[in-house]
């Protein structure tokens, strides 16, 4: 059941509105798009939420693009795709735990090259 302003976990009431409203974004898109537990999407989207309000612009933002031999993640600003599939559907399966795991924000677009969706976004 995903998260909202009236229903989240009892450990974000204590976070301040911001940052609360963010982990239950984050939180919501790991239930969705991630094969983790509710107790370890707590712990990411707590984490994620507190240094995403606090500032850190550090993240780095990944692309899933059109590639020759499918789909590509690259890192923005970088030559050399990270990885490579066929279908756009097996290369964000593949994508999402990496960009979680490095703190990215990952930006998937259209065969086109327009923006499609944002996830683990600011």
């Amino acid at each position: 059941m995903p998260w909202n302003k009236n229903n989240y976990p009892d450990s974000w009431k204590n976070l301040n509105s911001d940052v609360r409203n963010k982990a239950i974004e984050i939180g919501n898109a790991l239930l969705r798009d991630e094969d983790y537990e509710e107790s370890r999407v707590i712990a990411i989207a707590t984490e994620q939420a507190k240094k995403t309000m606090q500032g850190e612009d550090n993240q780095t933002e990944y692309h899933i693009t059109k590639h020759d031999d499918g789909w590509q993640l690259k890192q923005k600003g970088k030559d050399r795709a990270i990885f490579v599939e066929s279908t756009k559907k097996d290369l964000e399966e593949k994508a999402k735990p990496y960009v979680t795991k490095h703190d990215g924000i990952l930006v998937v677009y259209k065969a086109d090259g327009s923006e499609d969706h944002t996830l683990y976004e600011k």
